[in-house]
């Protein structure tokens, strides 16, 4: 299957989880469905890649858990968010986070241009929202995707430390270490694995108590499943698989697709159709995504 096909597959699993959690939010708090998922997603991720079986080091496993701490808080305050903003426009305004990690780690006209379009965006997207005045939930809204943003930039400074760290393991193993016994380096997804073991633990204590109703409702249970599969499991692997195959500047365009993925799977799941200037601010952090994507963001 051709790179971009899976990209986009993967965009649609991951923002039909979402949509998904939508639905759920009547039943089982936000907060507590993002807790679930991050919790589901580690048992699944264990079994697959068993961690145990990697050489750590107290570095690497503190970053890895740090790593996973800030991806659950990440999580949480998404979850809170589209629960009061059209999916769409939440992951538009959540794209600050990274737009802005470029903007202050690049150096070209390119990051500025693209931080001062991406904020364009935002505020049109912003501005919307809080212009509609039906919902006084819409400012708790706008801050909580405020705060996932914020989340997503540190977990991308931090997730370069774990590629980091387990590519300078990797090369210090070298070629002719590979015997049986000596266990590998963490790759990427075993850091994912135990970062989100480290997120569930961490927030158990103040979200675990409003996951009863799942342990009482097998439909529950199974849509939780679901949520966890399609946002985390498959975009994860597929990512994994896309970063090999594409360049640079191909995939920076397709991240650009991510905003029209989630607006589109809004429109389709839960009937949030986009007018007027929501599309402006949806075209800005698109165009904003493309001028901040380089070379060295993907590596």
């Amino acid at each position: 299957m051709p790179a971009p096909v899976l990209f986009v597959l993967s965009g649609l699993t991951q923002y039909a989880g979402a949509a998904l959690a939508v639905g759920l939010f009547v039943q089982v708090a936000a907060p507590t469905v993002a807790w679930l998922r991050i919790a589901v997603s580690a048992v699944v991720l264990l079994a697959w890649r068993r961690p145990w079986r990697a050489r750590w080091t107290g570095r690497s496993l503190g970053t890895a858990a740090l790593f996973g701490v800030v991806l659950a808080a990440m999580n949480v305050s998404f979850y809170l968010a589209i629960d009061v903003l059209p999916l769409g426009t939440a992951v538009a305004i959540e794209f600050l986070g990274p737009v802005a990690v470029a903007a202050i780690t690049g150096r070209g006209w390119r990051e500025r241009l693209g931080i001062l379009v991406a904020g364009l965006g935002v505020v049109a997207l912003a501005g919307v929202q809080r212009g509609t005045g039906e919902d006084p939930r819409v400012l708790h809204g706008l801050v909580a995707i405020g705060a996932a943003a914020v989340f997503w930039a540190g977990y991308i400074m931090l997730g370069r430390r774990v590629a980091v760290g387990a590519a300078r393991a990797g090369g210090r193993e070298g070629p002719g270490s590979g015997s049986a016994q000596v266990r590998p380096a963490p790759d990427g997804l075993a850091s994912l694995a135990v970062g989100m073991v480290a997120g569930a633990l961490v927030g158990a204590p103040f979200l675990a108590a409003g996951a009863t109703p799942v342990l009482h409702d097998p439909a529950l249970a199974a849509a939780v499943l679901g949520i966890a599969v399609l946002s985390s499991v498959v975009p994860y692997a597929i990512e994994q698989v896309v970063l090999r195959r594409v360049s640079a500047a191909s995939f920076a365009v397709l991240l650009a697709l991510l905003p029209a993925t989630a607006t589109a799977v809004g429109a389709v799941a839960l009937r949030q159709w986009p007018h007027g200037w929501e599309v402006l601010g949806l075209a800005c952090v698109s165009a904003a995504i493309v001028l901040t994507s380089r070379p060295g963001m993907r590596r």
